[in-house]
Order: structure tokens, then C-alpha cells, then sequence
């Protein structure tokens, strides 16, 4: 059994690149995998590894600068969920393109999952998913607004555009796990919207919270590991991965004539040209071909 734990922590890191090695190295040393993220703003990702090994390398984060009251959610699964690890430096720890965001400084009102279903369901509460297009598919809160966003970039440029839509509405905004949600509802209150909200720990800890019988939650949770979904007590989803756009699909969905493993499926067969196809099937080859060695394909985490 492996234990997964989603992470973020804004704080303000002078030298990232100095944090990376050590942090990286102990993650390796101690058999930990996933994935984090570094910037000048702080810390993001999903690490999983044994109980001892993660606990040793959260008290090393906690011990990084400003992250002392560092918090994470914490789900298991049966098999490893990540092929290796990697410490990446960024810009942002999640990109959202607008240097005047500052989550430090001020956000929106927490509103814990217990209460949240109360407050989405009123009247003058609009209710607006930040996660990408291909996320929400797969699962949201019963009347959501669903932006359409490939990337959490373009979430700027869709509130501009859509706005008046919500006048004289409270916002009631919600994610994966609150990063998103931090920065959005830091830029709304930029703006000039005077009630924001979002939930606490995001889709994931109402997930864990609320019961189903309860529940305002429509559908799985799309989670950026080798589990792909999650619904109510976190428990796996049915969704897969198309390994050619990396977006979910489900188990029948092999069954379509447009889907060949790890160059297509329905959702992206029309947006790649014959020679990308060419290059994937080849791809796939090569990882065929490794796992029949005994070896693990270096440019992919998939089979």
C-alpha cells in the first residue's frame, strides 16, 4: 500500500534552485516518487512513497522557510501511482500569467466541506469550477459553471469576457485541491468582487469528508496521478488515460474505433496529423520493446 499526499504551500522562497537538490536527493534516498514543483512563490505537487519515507520528506518540507503550518491531503492506493520523481523550478507553482496575484496577501473566504453544499445551493450564490475542460467532464458540483478552460491560464481572459454574468452574485469557486482557488479568488477580489469563496482543501477533502448520501458532487474527480480519477471516500475511479493527450477515458471507451492505445482515442483523434500518429506508434514500440527487457521506457511512465 502506498500513501499519496497533494501538497501546496505559498511562501516566499529567495533561491529555489538551492532547495531543489537536497530536496530532491532525499526524495530518491528514501523511495519516494511523484512530482514538485518549485518558484519564488512556493511549493506544489503529489508525492507518494511508504508511510516512513513521505513523513520524512514532509518534515523536510515543513522545515523548508515559511513552511512550518505546511498542510496536505492524504489518499492510498494499492499500486505506485508515479514512475519516478522529479523537483522541477517554475516561474509559478501554478501558472496563471498574472504577476499582480498574490495569494499571501489576501483570498477568499474559506468555507469548510461540511458547508459547503448550504452555501452553493443558495439563490444569489454563483458557483464557478476553475479546473481545465478536460477535468470537468468527468465530474463537478450540481450547477457549476464550467468556464471551458484548457489551461488555468485562460481563466483570466474568461472572466473578462463573461463578468457581467455575475453581477450582484456572491462566487462560490472550487478545485482539485485549493491551489487553483487561492489565485483565482485573490484576482476576483482584484477585480472588484467583493464576496468570494472557495472550499476548503478543494474537491478532494469534500471528497473524503462528505458522505454520498450527502452529496452535491456529480460524477469522479480527474487527480494528476497514475489512479487518473477518485470518487467519494477517494476511492479509485474507473477512468484511464489516453497516453497519446493524456485526457480520461473510461474502460469502454477502449472499445471505440477511433481509440489505439497510445495514439489515439475520441477525444484527440482529429487533432493530431498522420505523421504524429506515425511518431506515437512508434513510441509505443519502443516501450513495448523495453518492457520486454525488463526495462523501463525513459520517455514515457506508461505501457
Amino acid at each position: 500500500m502506498f500513501t499519496i499526499a497533494a501538497l501546496y504551500h505559498f511562501t516566499r522562497f529567495d533561491d529555489p534552485a538551492e532547495l531543489r537538490g537536497p530536496l530532491l536527493d532525499l526524495c530518491l534516498a528514501e523511495g519516494v516518487t511523484g512530482s514538485l514543483l518549485l518558484a519564488q512563490e512556493g511549493i506544489n505537487g503529489t508525492i507518494a512513497g511508504t508511510r516512513a519515507g513521505l513523513d520524512t520528506v514532509l518534515a523536510h518540507i515543513r522545515a523548508l522557510p515559511g513552511c512550518a503550518d505546511l498542510e496536505w491531503k492524504e489518499s492510498t492506493a494499492e499500486a505506485q501511482p508515479f514512475g519516478r520523481m522529479k523537483v522541477r523550478l517554475k516561474k509559478e507553482i501554478v501558472t496563471m500569467g498574472q504577476p499582480d496575484v498574490d495569494p499571501r496577501a489576501r483570498v477568499g473566504h474559506y468555507v469548510d466541506p461540511k458547508d459547503w453544499n448550504d452555501l452553493i445551493r443558495s439563490p444569489d450564490v454563483a458557483v464557478i469550477d476553475t479546473r481545465n475542460d478536460y477535468e470537468v467532464a468527468i465530474g463537478t458540483f450540481e450547477g457549476a459553471v464550467d468556464p471551458q478552460t484548457e489551461s488555468f491560464r485562460d481563466f483570466p481572459a474568461w472572466w473578462e469576457e463573461n463578468r457581467e454574468r455575475f453581477h450582484n452574485k456572491r462566487i462560490a469557486m472550487f478545485c482539485t485541491g485549493g491551489i487553483r482557488c487561492e489565485k483565482s479568488t485573490n484576482y476576483l477580489l482584484g477585480q472588484g468582487v467583493e464576496e468570494v469563496y472557495h472550499l476548503r482543501g478543494g474537491i478532494l477533502k469534500y471528497l473524503e469528508e462528505v458522505p454520498p448520501e450527502d452529496s452535491a458532487w456529480q460524477g469522479d474527480c480527474f487527480v494528476f496521478d497514475g489512479r487518473v480519477s477518485v470518487g467519494h471516500g477517494l476511492a479509485e475511479g474507473p477512468h484511464e488515460l489516453c497516453h497519446a493527450c493524456r485526457r480520461p477515458i473510461l474502460p469502454e471507451d477502449r472499445a471505440r474505433a477511433a481509440y489505439e492505445h497510445g495514439v489515439s482515442c475520441h477525444h484527440c483523434i482529429e487533432e493530431t496529423s498522420e505523421a504524429d500518429k506515425a511518431r506515437f506508434r512508434e513510441r509505443q514500440r519502443q516501450i513495448g520493446l523495453a518492457k520486454a527487457r525488463g526495462e523501463k521506457h525513459l520517455g514515457r511512465q506508461d505501457t
